[in-house]
C-alpha cells in the first residue's frame, strides 16, 4: 500500500484497484494545496465540477440508448446476407448441372467441327502455299517480260522485291517452297548479273579502269569529250542496277572469310559494282603477290603494302567525285572510298594469314614485317581515313601465336637497345648540357633514351583492338623498366672487379668472398660482341632504308615521264640524261659521297651493295614494269641507266651494272629490234605451249633468253616485258 500526504494526514492508495479516495486526495492537493486562501476557489470548482457530472451522464445515457439498435441492425444485415446467399449457391447448382448437361450434349458437336476446322485450316495452308507459288511465278514472268523489251531496270528492281520476299520466307518451315523461291533467285540473280557485270566492265574499260600509275602521270576516267556524258550517265545507270542485285546477292555469295583465331569485328560484304570494280586490282594482286612470282618474297612486305597503299591512293579522286554521287543519289551510306580500301585490306589479311607462319620464327623477317605493317596502317588511318572499326592488319597480328612472338621479338630487340645505350660512350652525359635552362635535372643520355624506347613501343601496340592485348604490352614495359633498374646497379661491377682483384692480392678474404664477386661479372659482358654485331647490322639497314628512301621522293618526277611518248633515238641529235632523273642520281651521289667518307671501307661496301639492291628493285618494280614504253623511251630509258646510273657505282666496283641485273635486262628486252622481239616473242610462246602439253623444252627458251644475255628474269618476266614494248608491227599484235 502507498500512501499520499493531505495536510498532515496521509491517504492510504491500493494499486490494485480503483482508489476513488486516492484520486480525490490528489485532486484537492493540486488544486488546493496547503494555501488555506484557495478556499475561495470551491465553489467555482464545485460548479466544474457538477457540469462535467452532467456531460458524463448525458453521454452514458446516450451509449446505452444506442447500442442495442447498432447490434440489432448488424444481425439483422448479417441474417439477409445469409438468405442471399443461401439463394446463390441454390442458382450456381442448378446452373452448374445445366452446363455439365449441354456440354454432354455437345460433346459429339465439337468433335465433328473439330474435324471440319482442321481441314479448313489445312486447306487454307494449301492455299497460302499455292498463292506464294503463284507469286513467285508471277515475278519470274514480270522479270522475263522486262528482258524481253530490255528493261533491264525493271527487272532489277523486281529482282530485288523478289529477294526480300526470299528474306521474309525464312521463317517457314516448307523447305521446297523455300527452295523453289532460292532457285528462281538464283536463276534470275545469274543472268541479270552477267548481263549488268559485262555491261559495267565495257564502261570501266572506256573509263580506263583500273588507274595502275599515278594519277599525275595519265588522264584517268576521262573519256573522249564527245562521248564523256554518255559514258557518265552509263556508269550511273549501271552502278545502280547492280545496287538493286546487292540483296540478292548477299543471299546467294558466302564472302570468303579469314579463320575464327584472328577475331575480326564483323562487316557487311563490299557492295556488287565495288566488287566488280575491284576484280582487276584483285587479280594483279594475286599475280605479284601468290605463287613464285619474283614480287612474292617474304622479305620484301613493304611490297604488297605499297602497291595497295598507292592504288587506294591512285583511285581516291574518281570514287570520290564520280562513284559517291551516285550513291549519295541511290540513298546508300555507303562511302566509296572506304568501301575500296575495306576490300584492298581484306587482301592484305588474306597475305598476311599465309605468310607469318613461314617466318614466324626469323626474327630479323619477323620484325621487318611487323615494321611495315605498322607503317601500312598509321598512313591508312592517317592518311586514307580508315575506320577503326573495319578489319585491319593488327587484328592478324593479334592472333595468339602471332601475339606471343611479337611480345617476344619486341622484347628481344628492346633489351638490344638498352644494351646499346648503356653501353654508349656518352650514356651518362646529358644530351643538354650545354643549355644551362634545359639541364636542371641533369638526365643523361641513357635515360632520355630510354624513355623514349618506351615512346615507341607505346606508339607501336596503341592501336591493337583489345585492352587485353595492350595490357600484355604494357607488362612487357613494366619488365624494361625493371631491366633497366637492374641494369644501372650493374654499372658499379668494374668497382667490384678492381676490389675482387686487390683482396685476391692480399689474400684479405676468403675464397667464398671472392666467388661471390666473381661470379658477377658474367651477368654483364656475356653476348656483347653479338649484340654489338647485331647493332652494326641494324644500324646498317636502317642507313639504307633512309637514303633510299631520300632516293624514292627524289625520284618521282622520273616515276612520271611520259615513256609512250618520248622521241626515237634517230630524231635526236645527241642522247641525253633525263631531266626527271637528275634529282635521284644527284641524291645517289652526294649520300654515296657522304657515308663513304662516314664509314670505313668494309662497312660501306656492305652498305652500297644493299643500296644497289634496293635500287635495282624499285625502278624495275615501280618504272619499268608500271610503263609501256615506245622505241624512243626504251632507248631513253637504257641511256639514263647505263650511262648515268651505272657510272655513279663504277668507283666501287669494276662491272656495276652486275648489281642492277634486274634494270640492265630488262633495258635489253625493251631494247631488242623488232625482229629479235618478234623471234623472242615465238620461242617463249611456243615453250610455254609445249609446257601445257606436258612436254616441257624449257631449254631452249632459257637458250635464247641467255643468248641475249638474260639470267637473271624468268620468262614470264621476260613475257611481261614484252608486252610493255608499244612498237609492235601490225601483224605481231
Amino acid at each position: 500500500m502507498a500512501t499520499v500526504a493531505v495536510g498532515k494526514k496521509e491517504v492510504a492508495r491500493d494499486l490494485d484497484h480503483c482508489d476513488i479516495p486516492y484520486y480525490v486526495s490528489e485532486f484537492v492537493e493540486r488544486e488546493v494545496g496547503t494555501d488555506y486562501d484557495s478556499l475561495r476557489k470551491l465553489d467555482n470548482l464545485i460548479d466544474k465540477l457538477s457540469e462535467n457530472k452532467k456531460q458524463l451522464e448525458e453521454q452514458v445515457l446516450t451509449v446505452s440508448s444506442e447500442v442495442p439498435k447498432r447490434i440489432q441492425n448488424a444481425l439483422k444485415n448479417a441474417e439477409d446476407s445469409k438468405k442471399s446467399l443461401s439463394r446463390l449457391l441454390e442458382e450456381e447448382t442448378l446452373l452448374s448441372d445445366s452446363i455439365s448437361s449441354h456440354l454432354l450434349k455437345a460433346q459429339p458437336w465439337m468433335e465433328d467441327l473439330g474435324v471440319l476446322i482442321s481441314q479448313v485450316e489445312e486447306i487454307e495452308r494449301h492455299l497460302s502455299y499455292l498463292k506464294w507459288i503463284s507469286r513467285i511465278e508471277e515475278l519470274s514472268d514480270s522479270i522475263q517480260q522486262h528482258l524481253m523489251t530490255n528493261n533491264v531496270p525493271e527487272a532489277a528492281s523486281t529482282l530485288a522485291f523478289m529477294a526480300e520476299l526470299d528474306i521474309k520466307l525464312q521463317e517457314s518451315s516448307c523447305s521446297h517452297l523455300l527452295a523453289f523461291m532460292r532457285s528462281t533467285v538464283k536463276f534470275w540473280h545469274k543472268i541479270l548479273k552477267d548481263k549488268l557485270s559485262s555491261d559495267f566492265e565495257e564502261v570501266l574499260t572506256q573509263l580506263r579502269w583500273p588507274f595502275v600509275g599515278p594519277p599525275q602521270s595519265q588522264a584517268f576516267g576521262l573519256p573522249a569529250p564527245a562521248s564523256a556524258p554518255d559514258v557518265y550517265n552509263n556508269l550511273e545507270m549501271l552502278f545502280c542496277q547492280l545496287l538493286k542485285l546487292q540483296t540478292s546477292d548477299a543471299l546467294l555469295t558466302k564472302p570468303k572469310q579469314l579463320p575464327e583465331k584472328y577475331s575480326l569485328p564483323p562487316s557487311p560484304p563490299i557492295i556488287l559494282p565495288i566488287q566488280i570494280m575491284l576484280n582487276p586490282l584483285q587479280k594483279r594482286f594475286k599475280y605479284h603477290f601468290t605463287g613464285n612470282k619474283q614480287t612474292n618474297v617474304l622479305n620484301k612486305p613493304e611490297w604488297y603494302l605499297t602497291q595497295v597503299l598507292m592504288w587506294i591512293g591512285n583511285h581516291a579522286k574518281f570514287l570520290d567525285d564520280k562513284i559517291q554521287p551516285i550513291l549519295d543519289k541511290a540513298g546508300s551510306s555507303v562511302n566509296a572510298g572506304l568501301e575500296f580500301s575495306r576490300a584492298l585490306v581484306m587482301l592484305i589479311l588474306e597475305k598476311l594469314a599465309a605468310d607469318i607462319p613461314c617466318l614466324l620464327y626469323d626474327d630479323t623477317l619477323f620484325c621487318h614485317l611487323v615494321d611495315e605493317v605498322l607503317l601500312f596502317e598509321r598512313e591508312l588511318y592517317s592518311v586514307h581515313g580508315y575506320l577503326s572499326s573495319f578489319p585491319s592488319c593488327m587484328h592478324i597480328l593479334s592472333e595468339e601465336s602471332c601475339f606471343q612472338r611479337w611480345l617476344t621479338v619486341e622484347k628481344k630487340f628492346a633489351l638490344q637497345k638498352m644494351d646499346s645505350m648503356l653501353s654508349s660512350e656518352a650514356a651518362w652525359v646529358s644530351q643538354y648540357k650545354d643549355i644551362t635552362d634545359v639541364d636542371e635535372m641533369k638526365v643523361p643520355d641513357c635515360a632520355e633514351t630510354f624513355m623514349t624506347l618506351l615512346l615507341v613501343i607505346t606508339d607501336r601496340y596503341k592501336n591493337l583492338p583489345t585492352a587485353s592485348r595492350k595490357l600484355q604490352f604494357l607488362g612487357l614495359q613494366k619488365e624494361l623498366v625493371d631491366d633497366f633498374r637492374i641494369r644501372l646497379t650493374q654499372f658499379f661491377l668494374q668497382l667490384q672487379q678492381a676490389e675482387l682483384e686487390v683482396r685476391a692480392e692480399s689474400n684479405a678474404a676468403s675464397k667464398l668472398q671472392l666467388g661471390q664477386l666473381a661470379s658477377m661479372e658474367s651477368s654483364v659482358f656475356d653476348e656483347m660482341i653479338n649484340l654489338l654485331e647485331r647493332l652494326k647490322h641494324d644500324m646498317l639497314t636502317r642507313q639504307v632504308d633512309h637514303v633510299f628512301r631520300e632516293v624514292k621522293d627524289a625520284a618521282k618526277l622520273y616515276k612520271k615521264e611520259r615513256w609512250l611518248s618520248l622521241p626515237s633515238q634517230a630524231e635526236q641529235a645527241v642522247m641525253s640524261l633525263s631531266s626527271t632523273a637528275c634529282p635521284m642520281l644527284l641524291t645517289l651521289r652526294d649520300r654515296l659521297l657522304q657515308l663513304e667518307q662516314q664509314l670505313c671501307h668494309s662497312l660501306f661496301k656492305i652498305f652500297w651493295q644493299m643500296l644497289a639492291e634496293k635500287v635495282d628493285i624499285y625502278i624495275y618494280q615501280e618504272i619499268i614494269m608500271a610503263n609501256h614504253f615506245n622505241e624512243g623511251g626504251a632507248a631513253q630509258l637504257q641511256f639514263d641507266m647505263s650511262r648515268n646510273l651505272f657510272p655513279l657505282f663504277s668507283h666501287y666496283c669494276k662491272r656495276p651494272e652486275n648489281y642492277f641485273k634486274h634494270i640492265k635486262e630488262a633495258c635489253i628486252i625493251l631494247n631488242l629490234n623488232i625482229g629479235s622481239a618478234l623471234l623472242l616473242k615465238d620461242v617463249l610462246q611456243s615453250a610455254s605451249e609445249t609446257e601445257t602439253m606436258l612436254k616441257p623444252h624449257q631449254p631452249s627458251a632459257t637458250a635464247a633468253l641467255n643468248e641475249l644475255g638474260v639470267y637473271k628474269l624468268a620468262q614470264k618476266d621476260v613475257e611481261i616485258l614484252l608486252n610493255l614494248r608499244a612498237s609492235w608491227p601490225n601483224a605481231g599484235k
